[in-house]
C-alpha cells in the first residue's frame, strides 16, 4: 500500500502552517492556481483549474496513518481528488492527493471578497524558503486572479495561519504585487 501525501500549492507550501513533517518539494503538471471566491466566505482563497500545457510547484507531504480527517476539515471548501503527473524525490511512490475547488463552486473575486495580503504573505514565505526568490517569482506568474485587489491586513491579519515574516519576505510580496499592477485596498468595501 502506497503512503498518503497530500500536494499543497499555496499556504501549505508554507511548513509553519500545519505538523506534517515528512514534506518535499514537488511539481504538477497540467493544472494553475487562482484566487477565487465561494459562497460564505468574506475573501477570495487560492484554487487550482485544469490547464494543460502548465505545471505549477508546491510541497508534497505525508499523511500520516491515511488520517485525512484534520486536513479535510482545514480544507472543507475543497474537494480532495488524485494527484496525478507529480513531480518528486519521495520513495516509495507515494499516493498523492490535491484539494480543488470544483469551478461550480466558485466565482471570480472581487473588491466585495478580496484577496488578503496576510494570506499572500504566508504563501510567499512558503515559497521563499523551499525555492528561492526564483520559486516567488514562479508562484506569481503562474497564479491567475491578480485582477482581484488585494486587502492589506498587515497590522492585524485577518488569515487564520498568518506567520511572522522577515522584512526580505514581505518584500518579496510587495515587489511582484507592484510588478503586477495588483490595486491594494487598506479597509473593506
Amino acid at each position: 500500500m502506497r503512503t498518503p501525501h497530500f500536494f499543497g500549492y499555496g499556504s501549505l507550501v508554507n511548513r509553519g502552517t500545519h505538523d506534517y513533517s515528512a514534506a518535499a518539494p514537488a511539481a504538477i503538471a497540467g493544472w494553475r492556481r487562482v484566487w477565487r471566491h465561494v459562497e460564505g466566505r468574506t475573501v477570495a482563497f487560492l484554487t487550482v483549474t485544469p490547464s494543460e500545457g502548465h505545471e505549477i510547484d508546491g510541497l508534497i507531504a505525508e499523511v500520516p496513518g491515511g488520517d485525512w480527517a484534520a486536513l479535510d476539515l482545514r480544507e472543507h471548501n475543497y474537494d480532495r481528488v488524485p494527484a496525478l503527473r507529480v513531480s518528486h524525490c519521495v520513495q516509495p511512490e507515494p499516493d498523492v492527493h490535491i484539494y480543488y475547488a470544483p469551478p461550480e463552486r466558485h466565482r471570480p473575486a472581487t473588491g466585495r471578497h478580496p484577496i488578503l495580503l496576510s494570506y499572500i504573505d504566508v504563501v510567499v514565505q512558503g515559497f521563499f524558503r523551499e525555492y528561492g526568490e526564483a520559486g516567488v517569482g514562479r508562484f506569481f506568474d503562474t497564479t491567475d486572479g491578480w485582477d482581484a485587489p488585494v486587502l492589506d491586513d498587515r497590522r492585524d491579519p485577518v488569515y487564520p495561519r498568518h506567520q511572522r515574516l522577515h522584512d526580505d519576505e514581505r518584500a518579496l510580496s510587495d515587489m511582484h504585487l507592484q510588478r503586477l499592477a495588483v490595486e491594494i485596498i487598506t479597509a473593506r468595501p
